[in-house]
């Protein structure tokens, strides 16, 4: 798509220059002859940048700027001025303006000025978009019970500076959720930084964390920012804590406790204002009792508590999550969209899922790379997971049997299952399935008749 440029100066022979050039470098120009005119376009068709002159009669530059960043904050404007002065220039910088080019302009300043003010434009513009690609990669999905609790305490806390602690088992989110709390935290726009303490071996755990000096060690050739110079102003993300070893633990309480601390190597107290959220899916409090984990940590630590559920307690959630992930790899393989048919998601939900949703998200993954067509169905889902449904199948069946009052009643409903089972084996054709069975036709045809059985073809 083409830049349109709007050029505003009360001379008609400098509008007309510019706009010559401007679509000679391959930019569609639209020309106003003062401010007043430059905002009734503005407000018609938004440019992708503004040319403004400063002296203009009805209303000059200065006054048309301050209005245009008042209705369009994110509007690149260049100033332009025959009379300029450094007085001039300041205050219009300090109003939003991109730059401030003098008359007689230089042609070749004007193209340059021009293409690195486009470039900012587009720079901002890929900026806002990953920013919120960001924010919607670290939504939370799931409308269960368990996922509105853990959302709504995180609407609460994460505007605080409070601690958090957020425990639960392998794969069910917890980095998700610590993002979400930075991301809804007056330190969103702040790093976050991440280390997992039990992926770094104990003699680079304590480099890693708060850095170190030339010299300190053998290999330190250089001076090295930590994990918690690199947090300042921002959130600290410590996983997997609860494999911290005891030395380190009593460094980082330190750190809670006077928010200073010194890198490996140095004598130079270095001051952080960082906020920490761990994570772990031990029990902390088994650690404490084991002698492997500070009680004085695990206080300063477990200010705010979060559980997040395993996936088994919210089975409710598997078909929103199996949904969003089979979206965003179809796309990411540039792939037609998949579908999922209810019976491989009945299937899905009954499976206890240990690895929680990692395990779910990795076997979505598989299904649109295995998958040819654009449904999915049981018989694409992995053998394990298969046999989990039928498992659950046969017990519900088995519990609905016995909850019969008859033998009879009782002998009915397993024939009526029986013939279901076979006639889906042999496609729902009758004659194949009467002579899997041994049953004459014209006898399976009255038991289907009988049973209520619904013929698919």
């Amino acid at each position: 798509m083409t830049d349109t440029i709007l050029i505003v100066d009360d001379e008609e022979g400098i509008r007309s220059s510019l706009a010559g050039i401007l679509e000679d470098e391959g930019y569609r120009t639209v020309c106003a002859a003062d401010g007043a005119e430059a905002l009734v376009m503005c407000n018609k068709e938004l440019p992708g940048l503004v040319l403004l002159d400063i002296w203009m009669p009805r209303m000059d530059g200065i006054e048309t700027l301050k209005r245009l960043k008042e209705l369009h904050p994110g509007l690149n404007v260049i100033m332009m001025s025959g009379h300029g002065t450094i007085e001039t220039a300041v205050k219009s910088t300090k109003l939003g303006a991109y730059d401030f080019i003098e008359k007689p302009l230089s042609l070749e300043k004007v193209v340059v000025t021009v293409e690195n003010a486009l470039a900012m434009t587009r720079l901002k513009e890929e900026n806002a978009t990953l920013r919120g690609q960001v924010q919607q990669g670290h939504e939370m999905i799931g409308t269960s019970a368990p996922m509105q609790q853990l959302a709504e305490q995180i609407r609460l806390v994460a505007p605080t500076n409070a601690s958090v602690l957020i425990t639960g088992e392998n794969g069910t989110g917890k980095e998700l959720v610590a993002r979400s709390v930075h991301y809804h935290s007056q330190r969103r726009d702040k790093p976050f930084i991440e280390i997992n303490c039990a992926a770094i071996p104990e003699e680079l755990i304590e480099s890693e964390l708060f850095g170190h000096e030339r010299g300190a060690f053998t290999g330190a050739v250089a001076q090295k920012k930590g994990k918690f110079d690199l947090a300042d102003g921002g959130t600290l993300f410590l996983d997997e804590i609860g494999d911290m070893s005891l030395k380190t633990q009593a460094k980082v309480l330190r750190i809670l406790q006077e928010k200073k601390f010194e890198r490996v190597g140095g004598t130079r107290t270095m001051e952080v204002d960082v906020r920490i959220v761990a994570a772990t899916n031990k029990l902390l409090e088994e650690e404490i009792k084991n002698g492997t984990f500070r009680e004085d940590l695990y206080y300063r630590l477990n200010v705010v508590p979060f559980k997040v559920p395993p996936l088994r307690e919210r089975r409710e959630d598997i078909p929103l999550l199996a949904g969003y992930f089979l979206e965003a790899f179809c796309d990411q393989e540039g792939r037609e969209r998949k579908r999922i048919v209810p019976e491989a998601m009945e299937a899905l939900k009954r499976y206890d899922w240990p690895g929680n949703v990692r395990e779910l998200k990795n076997i979505v993954e598989r299904l649109v790379i295995m998958t040819p067509g654009g449904t999915i169905t049981i018989n694409h889902l992995p053998d394990y997971l298969n046999a989990s449904a039928e498992r659950e199948a046969g017990a519900g069946k088995l519990d609905s049997v016995l909850e019969l009052s008859s033998l009879r009643e009782a002998r009915e409903e397993f024939e009526r299952e029986f013939i279901i089972q076979k006639l889906e084996e042999n496609d729902w054709n009758v004659s194949k399935t009467a002579e899997a069975i041994e049953l004459e036709r014209s006898n399976l045809h009255r038991k289907i008749k009988s049973y209520g059985i619904d013929m698919k073809k």
